[in-house]
């Protein structure tokens, strides 16, 4: 019997993930009302997990595990932003990882993972085998298409759809939308609400009345909000695979994005690529964009093509494949 952690399902990255492939699987639910990614969660799965035998499997599909499992498990790793960022975490999560994930991926039958880059990654920091680690991919919900309604603001935009961690990279991107060579009238749309430090930076760059902040955007309506965009722009120091800038070429949207990390994977030759640390690029892109008509346009026509290859239906069928093969081997 196939155990799994459903309490990771939820409108976020993991949570989509873990909503599409847990759909389909037989499985039983994990009973516990904690949240996965709390600080005791690997010692009440330990507690939870305690009747299983060496024929049952645990599947989380977030990195969560038990620091004690009679039962086989596969658990995923996303990304290791909290490893490679520790600026963008607290140290207690750092740790952590540093302890139980390690030891969780020498003990796992699987790691599952969401890009090669990361993959790589794992198999270097955990030091396992390179077999034992799994890249999936992500996919694009089918709401995220280029038809439909926009999201209503009076005025071009640029779109970040983003958070206000450090490795997210705002301040560079406020300050290469205040230089760029723009109309007034066009906008910065950030995902989220501010923080001080941010709304500081944007006042002192005089851009206050052309920088947008519209807080926690429900699900439904973030098609509608990347269809409504000149571009997104998600110049990001560190990704585990970066949803929206597939879920943007899904909807029409021209992409700015990062060379590094997984970012180059996951865009192929369909979005411009900067260096994230350059100010300088972030801009001269921004102003591409908005200059160029031709370009718009064939960003738009490689993004339909590069978002295709991500298909929710593929990753929960490989995720599948990966969960038989595993129980199949303990009947």
């Amino acid at each position: 019997m196939i155990y799994a952690d459903q309490r990771w399902i939820g409108n976020h990255g993991i949570g989509r993930f873990a909503r599409h492939v847990l759909a389909g699987l037989e499985y039983k639910p994990v009973r516990l009302r904690s949240k996965p990614a709390a600080a005791l969660d690997s010692w009440f799965l330990s507690r939870a997990l305690k009747d299983l035998d060496r024929c049952d499997l645990f599947f989380s599909p977030g990195y969560n595990s038990p620091l004690i499992c009679t039962s086989p498990f596969v658990f995923t790793i996303h990304d290791l932003t909290h490893v490679y960022c520790p600026e963008s975490s607290r140290i207690s999560v750092h740790l952590y990882y540093a302890t139980v994930i390690k030891r969780a991926c020498r003990h796992a039958a699987r790691i599952l993972t969401v890009s090669e880059f990361t993959r790589k990654q794992i198999i270097t920091w955990s030091g396992v085998s390179s077999e034992k680690v799994v890249n999936v991919a992500c996919g694009v919900e089918s709401s995220y298409k280029s038809e439909g309604e926009t999201f209503g603001f009076p005025s071009s935009y640029f779109l970040s759809v983003s958070n206000r961690k450090p490795h997210k990279n705002e301040f560079r991107l406020v300050e290469a939308f205040a230089r760029a060579k723009l109309g007034r009238e066009i906008q910065l749309v950030f995902t989220g609400d501010p923080n001080a430090n941010l709304l500081r930076w944007v006042e002192e760059r005089d851009v206050g009345s052309r920088v947008k902040f519209i807080g926690i955007v429900p699900e439904e309506n973030l098609p509608s909000l990347y269809r409504g965009a000149t571009a997104l722009v998600f110049p990001s120091l560190y990704e585990g695979f970066g949803l929206p800038i597939v879920e943007a070429m899904a909807c029409g949207t021209p992409v700015i994005t990062s060379n590094t990390t997984a970012m180059p994977e996951v865009a192929g030759d369909a979005a411009l690529l900067v260096d994230p640390r350059s100010v300088e690029q972030i801009s001269r892109a921004m102003e591409q964009i908005v200059t160029d008509t031709s370009l718009r346009q064939r960003l738009r026509d490689k993004g339909f093509r590069q978002a295709r290859q991500f298909r929710w239906s593929k990753t929960a069928e490989m995720v599948h494949e990966v969960l038989l093969s595993v129980t199949t081997r303990l009947s």
